[in-house]
């Protein structure tokens, strides 16, 4: 695939779309969730809805960031894997339950609920509930437009 469906940049629909889920991600990112963090929910919603332009751009930007890569190599299968703590498994579960509510009966479980709010205050808690929503917006936008992937640049949006 050359190109997307759409131009979403070059529409003025599109653009002014983007700019306010842009203006939104941009309140998540300054707020205390940690960073590495975020880039894990990123990445982990983007491979579940199978978006290759945002696992292209969050694993890099995630590497760009210092990230390890053996972590990054890991996050599809977080629950074996040793190196995530605790936080992170818990905002990982959030991820993945919040990612698939079509297909649960009960949507996002109390357990899962429970185990993240014993590390994440509340506006941590906020902000990775409007992460997990502001990232399925975004792979749901690439995966319909059919966004190429690979060419992404570290920092290329920000």
């Amino acid at each position: 695939m050359e190109e997307a469906r759409l131009n979403l940049f070059a529409n003025h629909v599109g653009a002014k779309v983007l700019k306010h889920i842009n203006s939104g991600s941009k309140v998540v990112t300054d707020s205390t969730l940690p960073a590495a963090t975020q880039e894990l929910v990123k990445i982990r919603a983007s491979q579940i809805n199978g978006c290759s332009f945002c696992t292209d751009m969050h694993t890099k930007d995630a590497t760009a960031a210092g990230e390890d890569q053996t972590r990054l190599n890991m996050v599809a299968a977080w629950r074996e894997a040793k190196v995530f703590s605790d936080a992170e498994r818990a905002a990982l579960e959030l991820t993945e339950q919040g990612t698939r509510i079509a297909d649960a009966s009960g949507g996002v479980s109390d357990a899962a609920w429970a185990n993240a709010a014993k590390y994440y205050d509340e506006d941590q808690l906020t902000a990775l509930v409007s992460l997990i929503a502001l990232i399925n917006a975004y792979n749901r936008v690439n995966v319909l437009v059919q966004q190429p992937a690979g060419d992404y640049q570290p920092g290329q949006f920000g």
